[in-house]
């Protein structure tokens, strides 16, 4: 028997259903039935127990079915205002594509309508600029004729791309009307560049320079650039010539007066002359360059300047040449050259020369002629090339070709004709005086060397720094080299002669001559040799600095 306050926790659970009742009616034996009987009671208190746990939360579990009872009533008007809010969000998304639609077309509408205006104002704007075109031309005014007329190019091209559909100027109807207008504006374009034409040509003519700048600028609005660079080119280039022509006349008077240029300042005059020419031909190149650069490039860009360029060199080449060819003619250099080598042919031959050659003092006076025609050419050269690297576009680099080939026409090769002569004659002077310090060598009085020593360094010096002025590569090395070569032969056995002579020492020990004056000759020797040494590095330190002040 299970006494009260039992554990009834710790008994065993009574097997339940069907085989409970078949196990109940096997027993036989009143010990197991009363144990059965006490389980069956221990387990009907733990039932009980259970019933009265869950029961004791029967109100707190009503209070939550409460709740969930108005949470529900809550979703359910969530639910109804949501199906609403759907309804409304569905509305407005078909009235929003309905009014974007609508948008969509009165846009479309808009862009018809204004490209539509804007074509009527085209039409409009095009017989205003025909009606203006043919009053201005009556007026004389032709600055705004061709206004009118650029006006009505620009419409033309703005409108002529669209084709039919569209409406506008292409239009059946407006076909008609656009191609009337262009007739008659043609016409009047047509009227307005012949008069141009006269006009200009009239001027140029005339040498009108105002009038004939106020002519060309009318030629771009025409879409005549290239007719209009090339008749400006033109002018430019007739002015050069012209300039040039009056120049070279008043050249050959003045070698007539001089009487072909007889003695040193008739000479002087007819070098002065030839000079000046000469760089009056550059300048006034030059100047139309530089004074026209913008209407050029107004009229057809950067390749106008550079267009510019090329054919005022070819005028150069003309006026320049001719200016050159009659210099050489002149002066006589060819017979000077040929003179030259006859002279180094019989000095190499036998030593001696049967005739005098050129005159050294004359000689002098033709190189400084040279250089500076030389030294205004190269100049000239070097301005050009760079007028034509900037007017090149952005980046632009002018090849040495393109140098090259700028410097090989006929005037550029009348340089280089020049510099030949330069160089044959340089070399002579050179030659000759050296030779003539060398054999006419004397004792300088209070010197520490004879004549010779600065003599010759002043000769070579002068020449070095002639040829370098000339700015000419050709003739600097020409005459560097032939300095050197002097110097290695000529002057150096001179200076070697005296140091070599037979028996210098043992007539200087003994009591035949005066030894004082033996003495004197020595040192005088060997000063001529140490100080040669020092006047060659002053010469070379002298010829660089002339080159970078000449560069």
């Amino acid at each position: 028997m299970i006494m009260a306050g039992e554990d009834v926790s710790m008994l065993v659970v009574l097997p339940q259903g069907p085989g409970m009742l078949q196990q109940i009616r096997s027993l036989t034996d009143i010990g197991d039935m009363t144990r059965l009987l006490h389980e069956c009671i221990a387990y009907e208190r733990s039932i009980d127990s259970e019933l009265e746990t869950l029961l004791s939360q029967r109100q707190e579990l009503e209070k939550s079915l409460g709740s969930l009872y108005q949470s529900a009533e809550v979703l359910e008007f969530v639910r109804s205002d949501a199906t609403q809010m759907l309804a409304s969000v569905q509305s407005t998304c078909a009235l929003a594509d309905h009014v974007s639609d609508k948008v969509r077309q009165l846009d479309l509408a808009q862009s018809r309508v204004q490209s539509t205006l804007s074509r009527i104002d085209a039409i409009v704007d095009r017989t205003n600029c025909i009606d203006g075109a043919k009053n201005a031309l009556d007026a004389e005014d032709y600055e705004t004729a061709a206004k009118y007329v650029d006006t009505f190019l620009q419409l033309d091209e703005e409108y002529s791309q669209g084709g039919g559909g569209a409406g506008g100027l292409a239009l059946e109807n407006g076909r008609e009307t656009a191609m009337e207008q262009r007739k008659q504006l043609m016409e009047s374009k047509q009227k307005l560049e012949n008069v141009i034409r006269k006009k200009l040509s009239a001027a140029i003519e005339a040498r009108d320079h105002p009038n004939v700048v106020r002519f060309v600028k009318l030629f771009p609005p025409l879409r005549l650039q290239e007719e209009g660079l090339r008749s400006y080119v033109g002018y430019l280039r007739k002015v050069v010539a012209l300039r040039a022509r009056d120049g070279y006349e008043g050249l050959l008077e003045g070698l007539v007066d001089q009487g072909g240029g007889g003695g040193r300042g008739g000479a002087g005059a007819a070098s002065a002359s030839f000079v000046e020419v000469l760089n009056d031909l550059f300048k006034d190149i030059a100047f139309a360059v530089e004074e026209n650069e913008e209407l050029l490039l107004d009229l057809a860009g950067e390749d106008a300047v550079v267009l510019a360029i090329q054919e005022l060199q070819e005028e150069c080449n003309a006026k320049g040449s001719t200016i050159m060819k009659k210099y050489i003619e002149h002066r006589k250099l060819a017979k000077l050259s040929k003179d030259i080598v006859i002279h180094n042919k019989n000095l190499i031959s036998v030593g001696v020369s049967s005739s005098e050659g050129p005159d050294p003092r004359e000689i002098e006076l033709h190189l400084e002629e040279m250089l500076l025609l030389s030294q205004t050419s190269e100049e000239y050269f070097h301005f050009m090339i760079t007028k034509m690297r900037e007017a090149g576009s952005v980046g632009a680099q002018i090849s040495p070709r393109t140098s090259n080939a700028f410097k090989s026409g006929s005037f550029g090769r009348s340089v280089q004709e020049l510099i030949g002569y330069y160089i044959s004659l340089e070399e002579y002077f050179m030659v000759e005086n050296v030779r003539k310090a060398i054999k006419i060598d004397e004792i300088v009085l209070d010197g520490m060397t004879t004549s010779m020593v600065d003599d010759v360094f002043y000769v070579l010096q002068s020449c070095s720094r002639r040829s370098i002025s000339t700015s000419n590569v050709q003739s600097v090395l020409q005459v560097l080299n032939n300095a050197n070569n002097l110097l290695n032969n000529e002057f150096k056995e001179a200076l070697q002669r005296k140091i070599r002579e037979p028996n210098l020492f043992l007539k200087l020990f003994s009591g035949g001559l005066p030894v004082t004056k033996v003495g004197t000759e020595v040192a005088t020797a060997l000063n001529n040799a140490d100080v040669s040494a020092e006047y060659v590095v002053k010469l070379k330190h002298d010829i660089e600095e002339h080159c970078m002040e000449v560069g």
